[in-house]
């Protein structure tokens, strides 16, 4: 089993896991004692399973238990509720928090008191009655209307309204057999929760060595905190009924040449399902509006290799030269790579300059990565490597130059078959391209050139001749590769063959 994981703590709420009495900060820095009880998190990427098991007297007999503490974006509909020796009649969230606006609010049709300080700092109380509250206050002051919105003084309340609540709260009634402290065990998911996985690269280019860190970012944005309690992240999404707001499908980007899927595993490494977990050590706190680091990697010398790759749309031609693709490959294999399954986030890259100074030279968004995967991540473009792609010549070809008959075998009802030789004189198109790698570099470079579009759902696209030989990445896309001396160019080119 693979050892747990360390926690570093940034945010708003700067905390460290907690010792025996739970507590909570709010907004002044006062602690405040949560009535939260023995808590467990699971957290995935943009929700949490809260498990909450809390000590409770119930009495014989009917009985309405309260829990405040809980989250402020609890889903209802997903909580269970289990207490030995006692059914559940009925459960209600109490969502309505109290703050200024709230106050108002329910002390609509009430009396309350607006203290105003006069001139000679004498403070001055006036009975006023709160006919609306709507962008602003309006109350009756006797025989007038008055509108109470950023003025000078303050509000006075007789008393709490009924229905408000100072924290979260569920409200559950029970019915237990008989009197008696029990557990009683809440869980329910929440929205508010969620967590990425970052990853910081320290490249060495000339002795092709790769130094990751990787770090999981959790949030919590809930209105709740959850002091002293056991953490678990999972890598993964599991299905969700949410409401969809739009088309779901979203084309995904173009990744760089080179990425493959493993299928090494994740020796040591616990599992959910098909969903891979991340246990936290020991016990923490997860405050809200707070942001927690987890280190989860830490890899050195992972052979690593700069690419260039360049491609090109179909019949793309440009009247300069476009920069290359700067792209980083390595392998996730537990043999000469990272060793690990990698979960989604975002790799940033740093360099060394000539004074030895990590210097950032790009990011790149990274997918859940089986181990065992090879990785190609684009982290920006070159500036001394370019291509320069030209349509020098596209005209139409011969149907003796490609295949001019084609014979069908068609049956008529139950008669015996009939043999037909149809001729036909498909049009074809050759398109003659070349493409001008430039080098201002003081070393050679070698470029991948990648030629997309030429499928376009026809399947017998050919290259009928080229200048260096090339490799079929797919029927849309054609890659060569291409030396290039330094401060030198080299110009490649093709004929392709194609139905358009």
């Amino acid at each position: 089993m693979r050892p747990r994981l360390t926690v570093s703590t940034l945010g708003v709420a700067l905390a460290s896991a907690l010792g025996a009495a739970p507590a909570m900060a709010d907004a002044n820095g006062v602690e405040a004692a949560s009535a939260q009880g023995d808590v467990a998190l699971t957290i995935y990427a943009d929700m949490a399973l809260v498990e909450d098991v809390r000590r409770i007297d119930l009495p014989k007999g009917i009985s309405r238990q309260e829990f405040p503490d809980v989250s402020a974006q609890i889903r209802p509909e997903t909580v269970t509720l289990s207490a030995p020796g006692a059914a559940v009649v009925e459960q209600n969230f109490d969502y309505d928090l109290l703050t200024p606006d709230k106050l108002l609010d329910k002390s609509v049709g009430q009396d309350v008191s607006v203290v105003r300080t006069t001139p000679d700092g004498q403070e001055v109380a006036t009975r006023a009655h709160v006919l609306a509250n709507n962008d602003g206050a309006v109350v009756q002051v006797g025989n007038r209307i008055e509108i109470l919105r950023n003025m000078p003084g303050r509000v006075v309340y007789p008393g709490l309204p009924a229905g408000l609540r100072a924290r979260p709260t569920l409200s559950v009634t029970l019915d237990a057999a008989s009197a008696g402290t029990r557990a009683v065990g809440l869980r329910y998911l929440s929205g508010g929760f969620g967590w990425k996985a970052d990853y910081v690269a320290l490249f060495d280019e000339s002795a092709g060595k790769l130094d990751v860190q990787g770090w999981i970012t959790l949030n919590n944005t809930t209105g709740t905190g959850f002091p002293n309690a056991r953490v678990m992240l999972v890598a993964g999404q599991p299905g969700s009924n949410a409401a969809d707001d739009g088309d779901r499908y979203v084309r995904p980007p173009r990744r760089p040449m080179g990425n493959r899927m493993g299928t090494g595993g994740a020796d040591g490494r616990e599992t959910l399902g098909d969903f891979h977990v991340y246990p936290l050590a020991g016990r923490t706190t997860v405050a809200n509006a707070q942001t927690k680091q987890v280190s989860f990697l830490n890899v050195a010398g992972v052979p690593a290799r700069k690419v260039y790759q360049y491609r090109n749309g179909w019949q793309h031609s440009a009247e300069e030269g476009e920069s290359v693709d700067t792209v980083l490959a390595f392998t996730s294999a537990k043999d000469g790579g990272l060793g690990d399954a990698l979960p989604a986030g975002t790799m940033r890259v740093y360099m060394r300059d000539a004074r030895g100074n990590p210097q950032f030279v790009g990011e790149s968004p990274l997918p859940h990565t089986p181990m065992g995967s090879d990785l190609a991540l684009k982290t920006g473009v070159a500036f001394d490597v370019k291509v320069q792609p030209t349509v020098e010549k596209r005209e139409k070809i011969t149907a003796s130059e490609w295949e001019r008959t084609a014979q069908w075998r068609i049956t008529r009802n139950d008669a015996a078959p009939v043999t037909y030789t149809i001729e036909q004189h498909p049009t074809y198109w050759r398109t003659q391209m070349a493409w001008k790698v430039t080098n201002a570099r003081a070393v050679p470079v070698e470029v991948d050139v990648i030629q997309d579009g030429l499928d376009d759902g026809w399947h017998d696209t050919r290259v009928s001749a080229e200048s260096l030989p090339g490799r079929q990445l797919s029927l849309d896309s054609r890659v060569w590769h291409v030396t290039v001396p330094a401060r030198g160019a080299v110009t490649l080119t093709a004929a392709i063959d194609t139905r358009y």
